[in-house]
């Protein structure tokens, strides 16, 4: 990943561990393989599980970039490009809500589209309202600036560069003209 300023770097809500702990206790309602579970869950694991998964969890907004990483076992890492993002969903639903929690859906071009889940699920951010809304703004300074023409620091120093080149070639041309 390369070296972005970061404008945002949200944290996630404690209250998250607690949701997953009573999800994990729902596969406790299967019969036969669930109970067997929710009895190793219930004695310990599922508050170990639930603190390295929420420990696990980062997410950041950068200038052209919103990067995410959560997982222990398996690890998930995206980075997206803020000019894909198509779209922001703001979900709650009644467990959700009970605990405090929301998720913030993104759907990226190109991505899943109409697949479950979208293209990155974040559950539980502090603020997430407030973060879509940064996420959106920056996502549209950066159509703005795409769209004004200005070019970015990299572009403009390689516009510098190939104007000395220029200017070079053209100074040693005028030398091999006869003078006048």
């Amino acid at each position: 990943m390369e070296k972005e300023n970061i404008i945002d770097k949200p944290s996630f809500n404690p209250k998250i561990k607690t949701y997953f702990f009573v999800l994990g206790c729902f596969i406790g309602l299967i019969p036969f393989f669930g109970w067997i579970f929710i009895l190793v869950w219930i004695l310990g694991f599922g508050k170990y599980w639930t603190k390295k998964q929420y420990n696990a969890l980062e997410c950041q907004l950068n200038e052209n970039t919103l990067y995410f990483k959560k997982g222990v076992m398996v690890t998930l890492e995206k980075t997206i490009p803020l000019e894909n993002i198509q779209d922001l969903a703001f979900k709650e639903g009644p467990l959700l809500r009970y605990f405090g929690l929301a998720i913030l859906q993104i759907e990226t071009a190109g991505g899943q589209g109409a697949g479950p889940g979208g293209d990155l699920t974040l559950i539980g951010l502090n603020g997430a309202k407030e973060f879509k809304e940064k996420v959106l703004a920056q996502r549209q300074a950066i159509k703005s600036q795409a769209h004004s023409g200005a070019p970015s620091v990299a572009s403009s120093n390689n516009n510098a560069d190939v104007l000395m080149e220029i200017s070079e070639t053209l100074k040693r041309i005028e030398n091999k003209l006869p003078k006048a």
